[in-house]
C-alpha cells in the first residue's frame, strides 16, 4: 500500500527535528531548474504569480535565492517534519519512533510543486510553490505540464515493490490531478472521505478533513496497515467508516462531532 498526501503552506524550520535520519529528494535537478526560474523573478512579479501579499513574496523571493543543495541535515529538514499545515498537525510525525519513520518511508509519498515527490524523510529547503500555479516553464505553461508523467512513473516504480500494489489518495484534487491513475498501474485507487455532522447533516469540512487525511496517515503508518480492510478500520478522532455510503473506489468515513 503507497498513500500519497499534499504538502503544506506552513512551514517549521526552527524546531529540532525528532530524528536524525534522512534522505534526498529524488528530482532535485528538477527543482533546480524551477529555482534558476523563480530566482528570476521580484518580489512583486511573485506576489502576483501566487496570488499573496508583497511580504510573503519578499519571503519567498528570499528562499529561491538561498536555495542551495547539496542538503544536509544543517541547512535542510526532513519533509514531514517541516511541513506544519492541517494535514501534518493531524500527522504528527514528530511523535514518530524510529519504526514508525522506517515504515512511513515505505508507504507515504508527498506531492510537491517544487519537489515533485518527496518520501517523509526527504531533505528540503524553504519554498512555496503551489501546483496549480501557472508557472510558464520549458516544458509547458505551468507545473502540471513540466511533471508530465515522471512523478507516475516514479510512483508506478515504487508500486512495483509493493506486494498489494494498493494507492490510497489523502492529497487534495490539486495534487492528484498531477497524476495519471492509469500510468500508476496500481490494482486499485481508494479515495478517503471525512465528513462531519453539521446541523443534522453529514458534510465536507475542509479545515476537519485536512486534519483527518493526516491522522489516517499516521493511523496506518503507527498499524502497520497494508490492506484495505485494515484501512476501514480507521476510528482515529472519533470516525468511523460508513458501508452505506461507500463505494468501492471511495471510502466515507463520518463524525458526529469535533474534536
Amino acid at each position: 500500500m503507497l498513500l500519497v498526501i499534499s504538502p503544506a503552506k506552513s512551514l517549521d524550520f526552527e524546531s529540532r527535528p525528532t530524528t536524525r535520519k534522512f534522505s534526498q529528494p529524488m528530482f532535485l535537478d528538477d527543482s533546480r531548474l524551477l529555482i534558476d526560474q523563480l530566482k528570476d523573478l521580484s518580489p512583486g512579479e511573485i506576489s502576483d504569480l501566487m496570488g499573496i501579499s508583497t511580504k510573503l513574496g519578499e519571503l519567498n523571493c528570499d528562499r529561491y535565492n538561498e536555495w542551495s543543495p547539496p542538503f544536509t541535515r544543517n541547512n535542510a529538514k526532513q519533509a514531514a517534519l517541516a511541513f506544519r499545515g492541517d494535514v501534518y498537525m493531524g500527522m504528527q510525525a514528530w511523535d514518530y519512533s524510529e519504526r514508525d519513520f522506517t515504515w512511513a518511508q515505505k508507504r507515504v509519498r508527498i506531492l510537491s510543486g517544487l519537489y515533485g515527490v518527496l518520501k517523509p524523510l526527504d531533505l528540503i529547503q524553504p519554498y512555496r510553490l503551489e501546483m496549480g500555479v501557472s508557472l510558464p516553464n520549458p516544458r509547458g505553461k505551468n507545473l502540471y505540464e513540466f511533471w508530465g508523467d515522471a512523478l507516475s512513473a516514479s510512483l508506478a516504480a515504487e508500486l512495483e515493490q509493493h506486494r498489494s500494489k494498493l494507492l490510497v489518495n489523502l492529497a487534495s484534487n490539486e495534487y492528484w490531478d498531477v497524476l495519471d491513475p492509469d500510468r500508476i498501474g496500481a490494482s486499485r485507487v481508494v479515495r478517503p472521505v471525512f465528513k462531519d455532522l453539521k446541523n443534522g447533516r453529514y458534510k465536507f469540512i475542509s479545515f476537519y478533513a485536512k486534519k483527518a487525511r493526516g491522522l489516517m496517515a499516521s493511523f496506518v503508518v503507527k498499524n502497520r496497515i497494508d490492506t484495505m480492510v485494515g484501512l476501514k478500520d480507521f476510528d482515529w478522532g472519533g470516525y468511523r467508516y460508513c458501508d452505506a455510503e461507500s463505494s468501492r473506489d471511495e471510502f466515507v468515513f463520518l463524525r458526529d462531532g469535533s474534536s
